[in-house]
């Protein structure tokens, strides 16, 4: 007796629709093969397009220079309109696909509020539709499209299956004869003219070289697999090689001395063996493609994803991802070549000094290059915590990020200039420019080698006033600076941050080995440690993620730590093991009422009253702060400063918080600053009841770090900044040449002024008063 089989079951529609797929991609490389033109090869296809999928229209429409589609090939439409008809990017359903990468499907396409009708092609009877974007190398080169008469629902193996069918498509493009070559180069319609582009600090410095784009498309060859057991022996192949590559990168560095960078490449590591990952590539095998294919089609996919994704973790788990299929390709490719395995870039054919252009990149790709030559990194993408960041940091080279369409903008070998002091890149300067910033560097290198020089002298301004200079951190790969720039002691050390760049919450033990690591380099040095500042921008990749309308001011910093109160008992536990008898400063973060204040104390006394039970070392001296970021608590000063032993004010959120300015959003940049007569009056404020009852203040936040605006800051009665290593030697220079007591009367008499701001007076006052700023 035969068994029913269900044909509608998920299996069976699976397997019928690899088995179309493949027949598919069969008759299209069939029509690679032939020696026919490449219009001849264009009108096969949409034609063969149509008979498989059923569909009364097949189109392809090709990118043209100016940002316009133009159609180039179609079956089922009017044969007059190929070459007549033409839309821009974002015009219409087939604009749209192309403007943002993403499919459409539409049962009644003509009813979208997008729908474009072109009279001269006859699609009015034309009902449902379904386009995909033709895509190499992140690129979109066209779109492909088919329609059909009835209103009928594509399903999402049809979808996939097309954009399959448009990852061949666009090897036919990318193969030469359907436009120039011009066209297809990657610039956006410009002459190659000077350009200044700005971007956001990664990490500081700066460099000038040639340009070398990261990532060059790794030819594929073959898109269609003549035999799926053998392109599954070859990603196995290739996979063993990468993961043993990795291993050998992270024992590399780890035998160098290690540092938090270690853990990156360590979690790095991790994900090339993620099952999901592997899997994707292994079931796209089975519809038809070569391992190569395979893999551009996962990563294509994961690029749509990243498209639709705003928190910064997700972001940077699909950005390794990406950075991964890259290095699988590339292992592919040469394994095919020579059989050996090995990947990374050729350093034969480089610039002596390079700066590296790239979308987005991975920590173990920067250790790809060779470090003599790596003079500084431009990015599309990318932010402070990245992991690209911060190695780079850790390696003293300079980037830019969010440099927007970089990669659209530069030619191999262009010049190209980056400040990563003032986050802009300067693309093809001419000579006098080029000579002007060679000097520039120069100066800065004689002015970081003073600033060394004078690391040892006393930052006390010219009247007597001392004003303690600290520096901030958050990993352990920043505290050599306290050292190399003369700092004080550590103001602020951001616990989140080596939470943030691992893969799972680390336990008591580990936090405190982090923690005694620091106490350790500080060299008895003082360090302020601050509790959890997680939530908002800052996400932990173990925490569910909590979608709020309005983050910064939402489920984040000692909120979350009350709620999570066996996570706040652990941290304070780690410290007060790693103490293990010394000095321990703690600081809570976003403190907005008294009580958060009391209640995370009473958690801090829990553990002290349990290590004491247990026998161990309690803290020789223990100093409990907040961080001074809700304007509410300048109305809860005097029943709060009993219960504080010093307090930091975090410009940056009280900043914000104070103009009602979300200091993310660009129309608002610079609109507020802490140069106005309002917010220097507030810290004043601050300051004045912080030395009536004899608590310590200091301002941790990014203007501490700015000479004019730290001058700002002693002349309403802050004498203690703490800011990133880099800005240390300049703030020391300007309080060396400044008289507090005669900026102080100079302020007095202007906070009450109705300007926006009083950064024309305060330079003006500098260059009067001789001070180095």
């Amino acid at each position: 007796m035969l068994e029913h089989k269900d044909t509608n079951s998920p299996t069976m529609k699976e397997d019928k629709a690899r088995g179309g797929s493949r027949q598919l991609l069969r008759r299209l490389r069939d029509i690679m093969a032939t020696g026919e033109g490449a219009q001849e090869r264009l009108d096969r296809l949409v034609k063969i397009i149509a008979q498989e999928m059923h569909a009364d229209v097949c189109s392809l429409y090709v990118r043209r220079a100016g940002d316009v589609l133009e159609l180039f090939a179609t079956e089922g439409l009017k044969s007059e309109s190929v070459h007549q008809t033409r839309l821009r990017i974002g015009e219409g359903i087939v604009g749209d696909i192309a403007a943002y990468a993403r499919p459409f499907a539409l049962a009644d396409a003509q009813s979208h509020p997008h729908f474009a009708y072109r009279p001269e092609t006859g699609e009015e009877s034309f009902h449902s539709l379904m386009g995909v974007p033709i895509l190499r190398g992140g690129r979109v080169m066209g779109v492909l499209v088919v329609q059909n008469r009835e209103e009928s629902e594509y399903s999402d193996e049809t979808v996939e299956l097309m954009e399959t069918v448009g990852m061949v498509v666009a090897e036919v493009i990318a193969a030469g004869g359907v436009v120039r070559r011009r066209e297809q180069a990657p610039v956006d319609g410009l002459a190659l003219k000077p350009l200044r582009i700005d971007g956001v600090q990664l990490s500081s410095g700066l460099a000038m070289g040639r340009a070398v784009l990261h990532r060059p498309l790794v030819p594929i060859g073959k898109m269609v697999a003549e035999d799926e057991a053998h392109e599954q022996r070859r990603l196995d192949y290739a996979l063993a090689a990468m993961h043993t590559k990795l291993d050998h990168m992270v024992k590399t560095v780890d035998d160098a001395g290690g540092g938090d960078h270690v853990d990156i490449l360590k979690t790095y590591r991790m994900i090339a063996e993620d099952r999901g990952w592997i899997q994707r590539i292994r079931d796209a095998i089975g519809t038809g493609l070569t391992a190569e294919g395979a893999v551009v089609r996962v990563q294509n996919e994961t690029r749509a994803r990243m498209a639709k994704v705003q928190d910064n973790y997700l972001r940077e788990r699909l950005l390794d991802l990406e950075d991964l299929a890259f290095r699988l390709l590339q292992h592919l490719q040469e394994s095919n070549a020579n059989g050996n395995g090995q990947s990374g870039p050729t350093q034969a054919d480089l610039p002596k000094d390079m700066i590296v252009i790239a979308r987005s990149m991975g920590p173990a790709e920067l250790l790809d290059y060779d470090r003599e030559r790596l003079r500084g990194v431009v990015l599309e993408e990318g932010s402070s915590t990245a992991h690209v960041a911060i190695v780079a940091r850790a390696l003293d080279i300079p980037i830019v990020g969010r440099v927007s369409r970089i990669l659209s903008r530069i030619e191999p070998h262009d010049r190209i200039i980056v400040d990563g002091n003032n986050a802009v890149c300067f693309v093809r300067p001419g000579e006098e420019f080029r000579r002007v910033f060679a000097t520039s560097m120069e100066l800065h290198e004689q002015r970081l080698a003073a600033y060394a020089r004078d690391r040892d002298l006393p930052s006390v301004t010219c009247d007597g006033a001392n004003i303690t200079l600290n520096m901030n951190a958050g990993l352990l790969i920043d505290m050599p600076h306290l050292h190399e720039t003369g700092a004080c002691g550590v103001g602020l050390y951001r616990t989140e941050v080596p939470f943030m760049v691992r893969s799972e919450y680390p336990d008591v033990k580990v936090q405190a080995d982090l923690y005694a690591r620091v106490y350790e380099q500080a060299e008895g040095k003082p360090v302020v440690f601050r509790t959890l500042d997680i939530g908002g921008d800052k996400v932990l990749p173990y925490f569910q993620d909590q979608a709020e309308e309005n983050p910064a001011m939402g489920w984040r910093a000692i909120r979350v730590a009350l709620d999570r109160p066996a996570m706040l008992r652990q941290q304070l536990r780690a410290m007060i093991h790693a103490a293990n008898g010394q000095p321990l400063a703690i600081m809570f973060p976003m403190i907005s009422d008294v009580q958060e204040l009391l209640n995370a104390k009473k958690a801090l006394n829990k553990e002290l009253d349990r290590a004491k039970d247990r026998g161990l070392s309690l803290p020789s001296d223990l100093s409990v702060g907040i961080m001074f970021e809700v304007p509410s608590l300048a109305f809860q000063m005097d029943a709060m400063l009993p219960h504080v032993d010093f307090i930091s004010i975090g410009s940056n959120d009280l900043l914000q918080f104070f103009f009602a300015s979300d200091r993310g959003n660009p129309r608002l940049d610079k609109r507020y600053e802490a140069l106005s007569p309002a917010f220097l009056s507030l810290i004043r404020l601050i300051a004045d009841k912080c030395r009536e009852k004899g608590v310590s203040l200091s301002v941790c936040g990014e203007i501490a770090g700015d000479p004019l605006h730290a001058m700002a800051l002693i002349g309403v009665g802050i004498r203690q900044l703490s800011m990133s290593p880099r800005s240390i030697g300049p703030v020391r220079s300007m309080v060396r040449t400044l008289d507090a007591k005669a900026l102080e009367a100079f302020l007095a008499v202007n906070l009450d002024s109705p300007a926006h701001s009083l950064r024309s007076l305060l330079i003006a006052f500098a260059k009067d008063h001789k001070i180095f700023l």
